[in-house]
Order: C-alpha cells, then sequence, then structure tokens
C-alpha cells in the first residue's frame, strides 16, 4: 500500500477538472474569514471543526459550503491567496499542471460583494506567478457560465450571465484563461440554450470545456458535442446509458473529465465499486482522472489514484497511462503541453517496471 502511494505521489500528474472556489482547504477558509471579521459566520471556529462542517451530507449543503466560501473572497489579495495556496497544494501531490474552473459571475454578480473582474484576474495572476516560482507549476483557467442562474424553473432564458461569463473569459486570456464551460446542476438546464455565447468563445480561440453527462443522462453530453462543440467533457460518465454515444466518443477520442469521488458523494453512483470508469477505459474512450472540489468531497487527486489501484487493480504502467492521459488532454498552449510530455516520458523511462 505505502509503495503504491508513493509511486502515485511522485508519478507527475496533471489535473483538468477541479474547482478554484470549490479546492479551498479549511485553514484557508479560516484564514479569510478572520482577515473579513467574518469568523461568525462561519459553524466552527477551528479547523477541525470546519473539516467536520465539511464532511459531504447532500447536495443542498455542498451548496451551503460552496456558497460560504465564495462570500469570503472579496479582493484581489483574497484571489491570489488562494491561487497560490493551490500551488502549494500541486506541489504536495506531485500535479505539475492543473486547468481549474473559475465561477466568476457568482463573485461580480451575486452575493452582494463588490469586486471588478479586473481585481479578480490580477489576483488570481499574482498568484499563479508566485505559485510557478515557488512550486514550478503551472496553472490555467476556465471560466464557467453557472447554467442555473440563465435558466430558473418557469422563467425564461436569461442571456446576461452567459454574455457577462464570456466578456469575463475575453479579459481574462491575457492571464491564462484556456477555457470557456458550463458548470452547475443539468436538472432543467440543457446545453441547447448557451451556444451563442460557445460559438463567440470558440470564434475568439477558447476551448469549449462543458459540464455535461453527470446529473442528466446522454442528452446531454450530445448537447455538449453538438450545441456547443465540446472538446472534452466535464464528467460525462452518463454516457455508459448510450452505446450510440460511446461508440462517438470512442471514435473521436473526445476526452472525458471524470471525478470517481464526486460522482459517488452525489448520489450518481451508490458506491466507488460501481463506478464505470474502469469499463469506459476498457472501451477504448479517453479518460482522465481528476478531483472536481476535493475538500468537500474528502478526497485528492492522489486518493482518486488509490482507488484506481485499490478498488480496480490498475497496476503501476495503467496508473501511468491515465495520468499520461491528462497531459495530452490537457488545453496548455504547445509548446508548455511538449515540455510536461517530454518530462513525463523522460519519468516513465526512468521510473516504471521494464521500461528503457
Amino acid at each position: 500500500m505505502k509503495a503504491t502511494r508513493d509511486f502515485i505521489r511522485f508519478m507527475p500528474k496533471a489535473e483538468l477538472h477541479i474547482h478554484l472556489e470549490g479546492a479551498i482547504q479549511p485553514a484557508t477558509v479560516l484564514e479569510l474569514a478572520a482577515a473579513h471579521g467574518m469568523l461568525h459566520t462561519l459553524p466552527a471556529p477551528d479547523v477541525e471543526g470546519l473539516r467536520r462542517w465539511f464532511v459531504f451530507r447532500d447536495f443542498d449543503h455542498f451548496v451551503d459550503i460552496f456558497c460560504a466560501i465564495q462570500e469570503l473572497l472579496r479582493t484581489g489579495d483574497d484571489f491570489a491567496a488562494i491561487a497560490y495556496r493551490n500551488g502549494e497544494d500541486m506541489a504536495a501531490q506531485g500535479i505539475r499542471y492543473r486547468e481549474l474552473t473559475v465561477t466568476s459571475f457568482t463573485h461580480t454578480h451575486l452575493q452582494g460583494k463588490s469586486i471588478g473582474i479586473e481585481e479578480i484576474w490580477a489576483g488570481l495572476e499574482d498568484g499563479r506567478r508566485r505559485a510557478r516560482r515557488d512550486f514550478g507549476v503551472e496553472m490555467r483557467w476556465v471560466v464557467d457560465i453557472p447554467r442555473n442562474v440563465s435558466l430558473k424553473a418557469g422563467q425564461p432564458y436569461n442571456p446576461f450571465p452567459a454574455e457577462t461569463t464570456l466578456a469575463h473569459a475575453l479579459a481574462g486570456m491575457a492571464y491564462g484563461v484556456i477555457g470557456f464551460g458550463l458548470g452547475g446542476n443539468e436538472v432543467g438546464a440543457p446545453p441547447e440554450p448557451f451556444a451563442h455565447a460557445f460559438a463567440k468563445a470558440r470564434a475568439a480561440g477558447l476551448h469549449s470545456l462543458p459540464h455535461a453527462g453527470e446529473t442528466v443522462g446522454p442528452a446531454s453530453v450530445w448537447g455538449a458535442l453538438n450545441a456547443l462543440g465540446a472538446e472534452r467533457i466535464g464528467h460525462g460518465v452518463r454516457a455508459m446509458e448510450d452505446p450510440a454515444l460511446l461508440l462517438h466518443l470512442k471514435e473521436r477520442q473526445i476526452p472525458l473529465e471524470i471525478n470517481p469521488f464526486s460522482n459517488v458523494r452525489l448520489g450518481v453512483y451508490p458506491s466507488a465499486e460501481q463506478h464505470p470508469f474502469p469499463h469506459l477505459d476498457r472501451m477504448g474512450l479517453f479518460v482522465t482522472l481528476n478531483s472536481d472540489d476535493p475538500p468537500l468531497f474528502n478526497t485528492s487527486l492522489l486518493d482518486e489514484y488509490q482507488l484506481l489501484a485499490d478498488t480496480f487493480g490498475y497496476d503501476e504502467a495503467n496508473l501511468a497511462r491515465i495520468a499520461r492521459n491528462g497531459f495530452v488532454a490537457s488545453c496548455a498552449e504547445p509548446e508548455l503541453k511538449q515540455k510536461l510530455l517530454a518530462e513525463f516520458d523522460v519519468w516513465a523511462a526512468d521510473g516504471l517496471p521494464g521500461q528503457g
């Protein structure tokens, strides 16, 4: 067990599906709350108490925690701090590259805060530059539309969140924004109404990286592919329910950003043992492994790889194969991607049995 854990920790990794706000650890939550005189808004005054609060109970509880954390992000310095701490976490887990989703609209237009997108990007840029300097890690950003703000039950589609998010993403391209996403609960919020924003994003050079096929079945994935021109699918596991979709994804090698523990915590699958990751992999689909909102789901990228080893019997060679998929499926600029893949291949040649 320890040997496998050590192998996973030192294996170079890329992570493509993780939410910046959902990756903030309890200690940082306390620091942010203290800085803004908001400790009284938290359910516990210490790290252990917050860890207990973070333990997932149901989706409403998850939303409560996510919103409470977002409420604490009020200045550019706050965004710099969480970006830097993210880099620290990457180094501790052997993660060389991350694409983090940022739901900017919730910070600029919801929850009564007063912060502009320019201040957010300046803070994130400061944090990621210092993280690169101190930890040697690379971060890029995916800006996602909160679909449920645009599509509320009984109300017509509201284009303002999508158009505003697009403007945020375009403004952030100078600060590491590489993708345009669509997040939130898929129920009652299909991809098709957001096609106008995604078409503009793609024309501007952003990659189409929507969530689909998590809480809604194959229709959501088809919609992301056909209406949004999706280049990768966030989650996508419900493709298991449609043989034609599985064949399409396999033939086109469209990467899936799979998050096993997230799927189990949110009730998409009843247990880790019943998660379809190994089946999708065996069928020849392009799968990557990710942690989504790690502290909120009591996981880490190391734990996700450990699941593959302990529950599905992946050996070191197959763990490394999945890890390499993350670099291949990344939207890093070509020079950086080539560099990261070359570093990975050198590690594999030296570190894997039977290689070199």
